[in-house]
């Protein structure tokens, strides 16, 4: 659990209640992220079903080769790492913006031009590159976090938390009181709610970290779901404790308006006085540092799993010969990464933006892929796939398509409140084409490729009887 935990709650919680209350207000804010957590909670239900059926590396794409086929896999996976991608992205331009709060006057150094209101400097881009770079370098030599290591800095993680909420409570400055108005004033009070609901595949994303090392776990695959569901609303609890204490620390509207490097800090060093933004500092400390490992690896393994699959450029199946790492899969989401720190803090609501729609299709293919392996209780159960006569797993997937197909719609169609930014539409669409050009490249050759063989690749088995298919 600590594993999905010290994923899905990263830097975000820390840096971005304030700009989410400007969408929502504080209630709205609260409302859209709990909402948000519990339908990701439907969500999960098919991931835990699927990561004990079939435990293997790759996650949502492994599913959808099975319930699919190859062409439907790819679009799935190539979502994915979009979002994969966007979050070490996130988590590297977030460490820049830490340390342009904690050491202005080193990090803020070589302006180079301003973008949507935001200046960028050179010293905060050194220092994201650098965070890119070094943990590239960690993740090819094949270290990483252990799982002890890993449940220490989550528990560090909660204690600060903990610390932050009880703090502000109990100052002077502080107060429950600080949180009127409930909404935001310009925006109506549904859309703003709608507007936090829909990042929640990009704020809960994390959870699937279980699926996509399914190989190496050292406990019964029956848990998997137990730990994904936990994982889920312990990231729920933790964002809307950020939030409520960053709107009870002073009155929130003062924190708008203004060109605040990190407004949650500013907020809770006027309640808490500088041990308060100690303890913050180490709190988004934990976050970047377990996100920026945590995103590379999993980024990394959809890579691998398509290389074996023979429909990405057969390079991305190679491993470090020394260290048995994914080093061009690392490689190519480093490459990508390096842009982000040159479009400065505004950059980072569109790459949030571009996370979520990457994860909400992969989460679109798991349920699916789901509903068509469950069966309605009574029914035989098929071969291969033990547990599937049930029709509360099935009402369950079934509602997890639709909350996806939700997600989607809200971050889609046109005058939706969370509607994509331009910036963001245009990215996407580059990303899309890179993986059309990547596509065409291995098209010829991957029909050619055996479903069997294809199978054998990625889920060490062949896939269920009732579910082959071509596409």
């Amino acid at each position: 659990m600590s594993i999905a935990l010290g994923s899905a709650v990263g830097w975000g919680a820390f840096v971005l209640p304030v700009d989410w209350m400007g969408t929502a207000g504080p209630l709205g804010a609260l409302l859209g992220l709990a909402v948000g957590g519990l339908l990701m909670v439907l969500i999960g239900v098919s991931y835990g079903f699927l990561t004990r059926t079939f435990p293997v590396s790759g996650g949502a794409f492994a599913y959808t080769l099975v319930g699919f086929g190859r062409n439907h896999a790819f679009v799935c996976a190539w979502f994915m790492t979009l979002g994969y991608t966007s979050i070490v992205a996130l988590n590297a331009s977030a460490l820049a913006l830490l340390g342009r709060r904690i050491f202005p006057g080193v990090v803020e150094q070589g302006y180079l031009y301003e973008v949507a209101g935001w200046g960028v400097y050179l010293g905060e881009v050194v220092v994201a590159s650098v965070a890119l770079l070094v943990f590239a370098v960690v993740n090819i030599r094949g270290a990483s976090v252990s799982g002890r290591f890993q449940f220490v800095f989550c528990v560090v993680m909660v204690s600060a938390v903990l610390i932050i909420l009880i703090g502000v409570l109990l100052s002077p400055q502080g107060g429950l009181s600080n949180v009127d108005p409930l909404f935001a004033p310009e925006t109506a009070p549904v859309a703003g709610v709608l507007a936090i609901v829909a990042i929640a595949p990009w704020a809960y994303i994390g959870f699937d970290n279980i699926p996509q090392s399914a190989e190496e776990f050292d406990f019964p695959e029956k848990k998997a779901g137990r730990l994904i569901i936990w994982s889920l609303l312990a990231a729920m609890a933790l964002y809307c404790a950020m939030i409520l204490a960053t709107a009870s620390a002073r009155p929130w509207q003062e924190l708008l308006g203004e060109n605040r490097v990190w407004a949650t800090a500013d907020a809770v060093t006027g309640s808490m006085g500088i041990t308060g933004l100690i303890v913050l500092c180490v709190a988004v400390s934990m976050g970047i540092a377990t996100g920026l490992n945590g995103f590379f690896v999993a980024g990394s393994r959809v890579l691998l799993a398509m290389g074996r699959a023979q429909i990405v450029p057969s390079a991305f199946q190679y491993v470090h010969p020394r260290h048995g790492t994914p080093y061009v899969g690392i490689l190519f989401i480093l490459a990508f990464c390096l842009v982000a720190p040159w479009a400065g803090r505004t950059a980072l609501e569109w790459i949030v933006d571009m996370a979520s729609i990457g994860f909400t299709f992969a989460f679109l293919y798991t349920c699916l892929c789901a509903y068509k392996a469950f069966r309605w209780s009574g029914q035989e159960e098929p071969e291969g796939i033990e547990g599937s006569c049930s029709s509360w797993r099935k009402l369950t997937a079934g509602a997890g398509v639709l909350v996806a197909v939700a997600f989607i719609a809200l971050l889609l169609a046109p005058g939706s409140p969370a509607q994509l930014s331009t910036p963001s539409m245009i990215a996407m669409g580059i990303w899309i084409m890179v993986g059309l050009v990547f596509y065409l490249m291995r098209y010829r050759h991957s029909t050619t490729v055996r479903d069997e063989d294809m199978d054998r690749a990625v889920l060490n088995r062949p896939r269920p009887a009732h579910m082959r298919r071509g596409d």
